[in-house]
């Protein structure tokens, strides 16, 4: 696929979803930006304006599907979307408050679940139909490397990921005739308001930046899986194929995400 000119991103307001917007706002694109923090999303609207993109923000909650489905079929109407990016997604762990002693609430578990699965699904449906009709567009989907194996200081967060990254691996291949490109996201741990409540060292914890240069290059060169950086990479896929049993005890004393 070209060049992306209309590109949608969410959870846009920190992180690598804020460094993604103005990693792309060079050339006169067009963005479509949503994020929870309408303060911080303005902020990053105005910093990709000034960068030369025509930017329309909103403030939306991404479990709120019919209104986000009504944002994106306007923003579709208006500038036709070459690539949505399905960034929102929130983490937690077992380490902070009562999880730390009791394990994860279940209403904790069952928010994040929402969150990092029906988010996606709610910002890259309204477009599939229409990109299959078009034939073009490209859905980018953030998973993690936590993707790999389920962890204990983080159950709900990896699980969520793994849906995300096996719902995303096989919509590729069924998109992949119909001239849709589909990409799934692994980053590592990068630098943003999600990580900066860990009190665990982090392994090649890298800036938001430099992880928006990998995905932009990733997802140009329309790489199936753009999974960074590689030694945590190579760590969670081997964690993922080895049997539980060798395993279990080691990730029992894993830190625990707060």
């Amino acid at each position: 696929m070209q060049s992306p000119n209309s590109i949608l991103i969410t959870g846009a307001s920190s992180g690598i979803g804020e460094a993604l917007a103005l990693a792309y706002a060079t050339g006169g694109r067009q963005l479509w930006l949503t994020g929870r923090d309408s303060a911080r999303l303005e902020a990053v609207a105005g910093a990709a304006r000034a960068k030369g993109a025509r930017v329309t923000a909103a403030a939306l909650d991404v479990l709120d599907r019919q209104a986000l489905a009504d944002w994106i079929i306007a923003a579709d109407n208006g500038v036709p979307i070459d690539l949505a990016i399905a960034n929102a997604g929130i983490s937690g762990g077992t380490g902070g408050g009562d999880a730390a002693t009791s394990g994860e609430t279940e209403e904790q578990a069952r928010r994040i679940l929402a969150v990092n699965i029906e988010g996606v699904l709610n910002t890259i449906h309204p477009l599939i139909p229409r990109m299959v009709t078009r034939k073009r567009g490209q859905l980018a989907l953030m998973s993690s490397l936590a993707a790999f194996r389920g962890m204990p200081g983080a159950p709900a967060y990896c699980a969520s990921k793994a849906a995300v990254r096996s719902y995303g691996e096989g919509l590729r291949g069924e998109l992949m005739g119909k001239g849709v490109q589909v990409n799934v996201i692994c980053p590592g741990f990068v630098r943003s308001r999600m990580t900066a409540v860990n009190s665990f060292p982090m392994p090649f914890l890298m800036d938001a930046e430099k992880a928006a240069r990998i995905v932009v290059a990733g997802l140009a060169a329309n790489r199936a899986r753009i999974a960074f950086p590689w030694p945590t990479y190579a760590v969670s896929w081997l964690l993922g194929v080895l049997p539980p049993g060798l395993t279990d005890a080691l990730l029992a004393q894993a830190p625990r995400k707060a």
